[in-house]
């Protein structure tokens, strides 16, 4: 290992003491001098370890309440200092400032005080001024001190100094400043959009901490990462590593299963983010097996999801296909032993969490961003428009539909009967497109669709659309209306006895 540099000395300022005791230990017994302040001080000192205050060396106490500890040149210039330096090495001297060898800092929790929903003051509190300052002096000056900047580096830093007695190496000094860097522009952004949650700037900062390399992208020759938490939204139980496209098809998934969350048993199939079959009934086996009906085919291979536990029939009746991932708030014992089954089949346990409020993506040379797409078409929200009003079961199936119709690809159209998904025409370039797809594709999978209902994600620029779907079966039909030829479409439908429902509401998903 190259310019190799032992520590003799150790500034030691941290919120968490978790993990701390042995690092302070092993520093001790190979001779470092250590320097603390406050709560870290006292925990050094009652582990019978000496420790020189930091007030000893700058001559001033902790003030304005513990706001302003280790703001001193005679700090700082232990840090920055360069050993090489003739000049830095006599100024040192000169002004009775110690060399500093390594720093270790925790930052005030500034992200988990947020959110508890913290009192504004108790946040501001939160916000670390000296320990920021240290772990960027430490790391910006990495050639000759090593930055260990947060609870999450102690286990690696320990290993560090017990393997090489304190010896440590340029390259692990400088991938301890990366890791630094990281610390302080990830804190720095949770700051700034705690302070422009308003969005007052327009100005975007997204810092992801947790991060994982795929196998690769959508395709073999494209590099791909996911960048969160994945931990926060679930267990996984079982199965290969997940893949970009898998992550797709899960986030669609979960997006759709939460119209259904505390509904009936419901379960959903879907294929590159669309769903292909989709069915709500009174047990869960049942909403699985007319899940299937929907589209047999394109299920191979797919991504399953229930709203419910998965029981023992109907992992009897997973277990027959070959799919990629399962996903549900709960599996019994026996369920989950019989999807073990396939060892390269996902299961994924879902945790009771909120999705974000944001959809980020990026766009050209930049990115877009919007509010998610918090509407639910309600039955409060529908205005009929039509002579004929829907009956009370067209109306639960015109919502079913809606619910499917906002989480597939546009242009779309949904046909749906008895709460379940008969056929939806996806990512067409027109609605009469899309609308033909569906219901060839319902006819080749034998529904019935007389009595149907149809959704459409846009209103109907002419009446074609109504039409095609009078002649298929169709007798109701729920859009958000706002064509300038409205009336048209309503026209037709009060000819042919159609029951028409406007929502107001738009749901184009690109």
């Amino acid at each position: 290992m190259s310019n190799e540099k032992t520590i003799k000395s150790a500034l030691i300022s941290v919120f968490s003491k978790d993990g701390l005791e042995p690092i302070v230990k092993k520093l001790n017994e190979q001779g470092v001098t250590i320097y603390s302040t406050g709560g870290t001080e006292k925990f050094i000192n009652d582990l019978g370890i000496n420790v020189v205050p930091v007030e000893d060396v700058t001559s001033y106490p902790s003030i304005l309440g513990g706001r302003v500890k280790t703001l001193h040149p005679k700090v700082f210039g232990g840090i920055l200092n360069r050993q090489n330096h003739d000049g830095d090495v006599a100024e040192l001297a000169e002004y009775n400032i110690p060399q500093i060898d390594v720093v270790i800092v925790d930052l005030y929790p500034f992200e988990k005080t947020v959110a508890s929903g913290a009192s504004n003051q108790d946040i501001i509190e939160k916000i670390d001024i000296g320990g920021i300052s240290l772990i960027r002096a430490a790391a910006k000056n990495y050639a000759d001190v090593i930055c260990v900047s947060s609870v999450d580096d102690y286990a690696e830093f320990l290993e560090l100094i017990s393997v090489n007695n304190g010896a440590i190496s340029e390259e692990d000094r400088k991938r301890f400043a990366t890791k630094a860097f990281n610390v302080s522009s990830h804190y720095d952004s949770a700051i700034f959009n705690y302070f422009n949650a308003n969005n007052d700037d327009t100005v975007l900062k997204i810092s992801e901490t947790k991060g994982k390399v795929l196998r690769y992208g959508e395709n073999p020759h494209q590099k791909g990462f996911f960048y969160g938490n994945f931990d926060d939204l679930f267990t996984k139980l079982h199965g290969k590593e997940l893949s970009y496209n898998n992550l797709l098809d899960v986030d669609a998934a979960v997006n759709l299963m939460l119209e259904f969350k505390n509904d009936a048993p419901t379960f959903a199939i879907l294929k590159h983010n669309n769903a292909c079959g989709l069915a709500q009934r009174d047990t869960l086996h049942q909403a699985y097996v007319d899940a299937l009906a929907g589209d047999p085919v394109s299920a191979f291979g797919g991504v399953l999801i229930s709203n419910s536990e998965i029981d023992v029939a109907t992992a009897e009746e997973i277990h027959k296909l070959f799919c990629e991932v399962v996903i549900a708030p709960s599996f019994s014992a026996e369920a989950l032993e019989i999807l073990k089954g396939k060892k390269n089949r996902i299961l994924l346990q879902i945790h009771d969490v909120e999705m974000p409020n944001t959809n980020v993506r990026s766009c050209l040379n930049g990115i877009l961003v919007q509010d998610r797409n918090n509407i639910t078409d309600k039955a409060e929200d529908l205005n009929t428009v039509t002579n004929i009003a829907p009956t009370d079961a067209q109306i639960e199936d015109l919502l079913f539909a809606s619910k499917i119709c906002k989480h597939t690809k546009s242009n779309t159209i949904v046909l749906a009967k008895n709460k379940q998904l008969c056929a939806s025409g996806t990512g067409q370039t027109s609605r009469v497109d899309a609308l033909e797809q569906a219901i060839h594709k319902a006819g080749s999978f034998n529904f019935d669709l007389n009595g149907a209902v149809m959704a459409s994600d846009a209103f109907f620029p002419f009446p074609d659309c109504v039409e095609i779907a009078d002649k298929a079966g169709i007798k109701a039909v729920i859009q958000p209306g706002g064509s300038i030829k409205d009336q048209l479409s309503i026209d037709y439908c009060n000819d042919n006895e159609i029951a028409m429902v406007m929502t107001g509401t738009r749901h184009f998903k690109h």
